[in-house]
């Protein structure tokens, strides 16, 4: 996501709100609406509708990259990109997604925890080592998910400082030309490609490894494929994981700082913050998962016809009363009371869940137990917001101790 000073939206003067505080419409049944280009789509917003729709092959990604396909699927950046394995349906998305489901299972995540741990408690002895106030963003929430991605990935020093800039494109706001983003992603395309190259040539023990001895024995799957998934790998893996812990400790620290220290007295109660975090705290503005339905579908006694777009808001359906009975400022600390969709569901649910989870309950634990007395140096209500895509986060976050 590049890094953009703007606190308002694109073309408008209205302040960004902090996502935990985004205004969310009551649930209903399926209805009409009509997308910001004016092309019209069905708002799915019930827990039960979006879980079914999300799970029924009716429904699917690859649809809106056809010839016939919505003005919404164009556009620059790695996102739109049909090569993408969240882009891909059916057989061809299983044979991608097979490549990485045993790298990222809760088993496989777990064996990575000493080594994560490690990297946090890394960052935060430089960050005892300096002088508050400083900016929590660029002392940990970044540099953390991208050193645990270049270490599970098998990345050098030398990349880690360009990964920034692939982002700020993959996931661009705007702000970049059509041509700008297209030269930065035939640049990563190239070291995708490279870097799938070298480990078919010397395989080592990292994820890409992984991914090139799986495909090998999956067969069939073309290369432009395994480029955009291990170039999704290396920015999505990052990205998110920062973008989850900045508006994560811009909700605690400005709002529920009665919380901050049984973060830090039990790694199992900062876990379960962790998980009910994730549920409420959306990735950004655009909170619906969109898909396109290939047949007729009846979903929560409503027909949605074949052809028709489908945003799933999963923001509204995380908040839907019939499912989960506590308001979003309630106890952090009390276990979800069904599986969140924060995630996604059904054959797209997101392999990273449980690298981003034990990231972020790390990540809180360790820094409050370190700095329990931790606190915003500056009103938050004055943060500047990076942009991306489909998410944002501070830019910055001082913070005093």
């Amino acid at each position: 996501m590049p890094a953009s000073d703007s606190t308002t939206h694109a073309g408008s003067d209205e302040p960004l709100l902090p996502l935990h505080r985004l205004h969310f419409d009551e649930p209903g049944a399926p209805r009409t609406i009509t997308l910001s280009d004016g092309s019209p789509a069905w708002l799915v917003s019930r827990y039960t509708d979006v879980r079914h729709v999300l799970g029924d092959s009716g429904f699917g990604r690859a649809e809106l990259y056809a010839p016939d396909g919505p003005a919404l699927a164009d556009g620059p950046g790695l996102v739109n990109s049909p090569d993408l394995m969240f882009n891909q349906d059916g057989p061809e998305h299983l044979r991608l997604r097979r490549t990485l489901r045993r790298a990222f299972t809760p088993r496989a995540v777990a064996r990575w925890r000493p080594w994560i741990a490690s990297i946090v408690d890394q960052l935060l002895d430089e960050l005892e080592g300096g002088q508050p106030p400083v900016d929590i963003v660029a002392e940990f929430t970044l540099p953390l998910p991208v050193a645990v991605i270049s270490r599970l990935m098998g990345l050098d020093d030398s990349v880690r400082s360009r990964l920034r800039h692939w982002s700020e494109h993959a996931f661009t706001d705007g702000s970049h030309s059509g041509a700008e983003v297209d030269t930065a992603l035939a640049e990563f395309a190239a070291f995708g490609a490279e870097l799938l190259a070298e480990r078919r040539h010397r395989p080592g023990d990292d994820l890409v490894s992984s991914v090139v001895v799986a495909a090998a024995e999956e067969g069939g799957i073309p290369e432009s494929q395994l480029v955009s998934l291990v170039c999704g790998l290396v920015v999505g893996g990052h990205d998110s994981t920062m973008t989850m812990l900045g508006n994560s400790l811009l909700y605690l620290l400005g709002e529920r700082p009665e919380s901050w220290p049984s973060l830090g007295a039990d790694e199992e109660t900062a876990g379960a913050a962790a998980d009910r975090l994730l549920h409420l705290i959306p990735l950004g503005d655009d909170r619906g998962s969109v898909r396109r339905a290939s047949v007729a579908v009846d979903v929560g006694g409503v027909t949605i016809p074949a052809g028709a777009v489908v945003v799933a808001d999963c923001g509204m359906a995380n908040r839907d009363p019939e499912v989960f009975r506590r308001r979003p400022d309630d106890d952090l600390f009390a276990p979800l009371e069904a599986p969140s969709l924060s995630f996604g569901a059904g054959p797209h649910y997101c392999l990273g869940a449980w690298l981003a989870r034990l990231e972020l309950q790390l990540a809180l634990h360790r820094l409050a137990a370190r700095f329990p007395r931790l606190r915003p140096a500056e009103p938050v209500a004055d943060v500047s917001w990076r942009l991306g895509t489909t998410s944002r986060s501070p830019l910055r976050l001082p913070v005093t101790w």
